[in-house]
């Protein structure tokens, strides 16, 4: 008897799965809500002309039944690739394993699988980087692209214009007189507010060590860190403020430079927390603590393989999440990919200000 029981149970649940299975079809899917293929198609994919309730009754079935799309059923019937681009130049390779641009990506993945785009990665040298667009724009390889690190006026911006394929920039090119999409964070308030932080804590002699000297993002941090150092009638030093590629080993390096200099920083604001740690490591090394004779503050950018679980945080840091500014980037250029004539936008992310052990006030 029981295990008849088992069996009937074992049968019961075949027919279910089976049943789910057919239902994961266009057609099948179609036929249970009593419309037409080519209106759940539509439903599913964004067009204007389904009235939101059939749209909302097909979207909630498909979720249902965990109905699938098929992709190259897709492309035909949208005529696009279901492809985003993400070009790295080769001299950026690095970026690739980088902590910040990972947890970009895992971001702007998330959104992807949302709406079915698959992620196109390339590595394409420095001197055929703007090629590259025009490469991916005559073959129709992808719907659109992501622009990492811009710079103040980046030539990127005008050629992608020209070739008319949808992007976001993740940043800002502020001297580019392009209409464009953009997703930042608000880089010279941040650091504003973290100069102004230190210097409220006393500190007279902060060093910035930051990124690369001709990116868009280092040179509103710059800027915001000048304002405050104005602010409160401090002359700015010119050996306090370094510029390079944002790793541990720049952090250290900048950091024993620092300290073997005339007038060593009391304060060091470090650009993200891969070059913080680096710094807290030069710092040690000269024999001395982090906080207790140096303060540190950190832009952190909110990165998973770096996320400060403690009571009180580890670094004093301007906090901001990278991640969701990749779903917020891939939100904006699907957006633009389905409605290419909407106008152009930009989306501003402040930073938190997050008050941690690294920062003391200023000995006398």
């Amino acid at each position: 008897m029981k295990q008849a029981k088992n069996s009937d149970t074992r049968n019961w649940q075949t027919e279910n799965q089976s049943a789910v299975r057919k239902l994961i079809n266009l057609k099948s899917l179609a036929e249970h809500l009593g419309l037409s293929q080519t209106t759940v198609s539509r439903a599913l994919n964004g067009f204007p002309e389904v009235n939101d309730k059939t749209r909302q009754l097909v979207q909630a079935a498909a979720q249902q039944f965990n109905y699938q799309p098929n992709v190259r059923a897709k492309r035909l019937a949208t005529g696009r690739s279901m492809a985003i681009g993400h070009l790295v130049s080769v001299s950026k390779g690095h970026e690739i394993v980088n902590p910040i641009f990972a947890d970009f990506i895992a971001g702007a993945s998330a959104r992807y699988i949302e709406s079915g785009y698959d992620l196109l990665l390339s590595l394409v040298p420095d001197e055929n980087e703007l090629s590259a667009y025009t490469d991916l724009a005559a073959r129709d390889a992808v719907d659109g692209v992501i622009i990492h690190t811009p710079k103040e006026d980046d030539k990127r911006l005008e050629r992608l214009n020209e070739l008319n394929l949808p992007f976001v920039v993740h940043g800002r090119s502020t001297k580019s007189n392009e209409v464009y999409n953009w997703v930042d964070v608000n880089n010279e308030r941040a650091f504003f507010r973290a100069t102004e932080f230190l210097i409220d804590l006393g500190h007279r002699s902060i060093a910035l060590v930051n990124g690369m000297a001709d990116l868009d993002f280092a040179i509103q941090r710059t800027k915001g860190y000048e304002r405050a150092l104005s602010k409160h009638y401090i002359d700015p030093v010119n050996d306090y403020i370094l510029y390079g590629e944002m790793t541990e080993p720049y952090g250290y390096c900048s950091t024993i430079a620092l300290l073997d200099g005339l007038i060593p920083p009391t304060a060091i604001i470090a650009s993200s927390i891969p070059v913080a740690i680096g710094v807290r490591r030069g710092i040690e090394e000269r024999g001395l603590k982090m906080g207790r004779d140096i303060s540190i503050l950190s832009h952190d950018d909110d990165l998973c393989y770096f996320r400060d679980e403690n009571d009180v945080p580890v670094f004093t840091s301007t906090r901001s999440s990278v991640r969701e500014a990749g779903y917020k980037s891939a939100n904006l250029l699907i957006k633009t990919i389905e409605d290419p004539t909407g106008q152009r936008e930009g989306i501003l992310l402040e930073a938190d200000l997050i008050i941690g052990t690294s920062t003391k006030p200023a000995k006398s």
